[in-house]
């Protein structure tokens, strides 16, 4: 069975996953692909992986960026048990020595703390990228000093549940892919992402379905 009817699908660039419209895209992606249906059937259908839209959502993507899913997570819940809810002034309030505790390197301070100050200030704000669509709001944040490509397309992919979203150049995400389509040697984003365009209009979906055969692997179970 190949999914050959897009036009039940909502306008690319604009859809926002749901529950429902996410577990329809595993089955229609383990229908398509053997080797994804391979993964669905040893590991189940893989968690519906979301972040908060907004600030939370950009600090926990920046927090990611080249460092474990753990060690994030880790300084997120610090964060949150220093301010509570994860706000712009919230963040603000907090010096340099105490986010440094919490597990900022002065790198991210800076680049959250840029952020944080152009929310406060009118400057930039997160909410208009939830009616742009996905090239723009990828344009838009690139922008941004400290977001890079990988972490736009993660807030694409987990904040705003964009189904075409897929983090080009993702390590664990291309470690996956080379077991699951059984290839030689890790293989780069050029190798990765053309494997990846088949798998439009559900490229988030698959990456999860990797992210979670990746995590099973190795035992862990970390939400993202």
């Amino acid at each position: 069975m190949h999914l050959r009817k897009r036009e039940s699908t909502p306008p690319m660039g604009l859809a926002t996953l749901t529950q429902e419209s996410f577990l329809l895209a595993v089955s229609a992606l383990a229908a398509r692909d053997a080797d994804l249906a391979r993964v669905v059937a040893t590991h189940g259908s893989p968690p519906f992986w979301t972040h908060a839209p907004g600030f939370p959502g950009l600090v926990i993507s920046i927090l990611a960026q080249q460092v474990s899913l753990e060690s994030a997570q880790a300084a997120f819940a610090k964060l949150e048990m220093a301010i509570g809810p994860i706000n712009p002034e919230g963040f603000l309030s907090l010096q340099d020595g105490a986010l440094k505790m919490i597990g900022f390197s002065r790198q991210k301070t800076s680049y959250v703390r840029g952020i944080a100050r152009s929310m406060v200030a009118g400057e930039l704000g997160l909410e208009d990228l939830e009616s742009m669509d996905d090239e723009e709001a990828r344009r838009r944040l690139l922008r941004v000093r400290g977001i890079g490509v990988w972490t736009a397309d993660t807030y694409l992919l987990f904040a705003l549940r964009r189904p075409y979203a897929w983090p080009s150049g993702d390590l664990a995400l291309a470690k996956a892919v080379q077991v699951v389509k059984q290839l030689p040697t890790s293989p780069g984003s050029d190798e990765v992402d053309p494997i990846a365009d088949d798998w439009r209009p559900w490229r988030a979906v698959a990456a999860r379905i990797l992210w979670h055969h990746y995590l099973s692997q190795r035992g862990r179970t970390a939400s993202f």
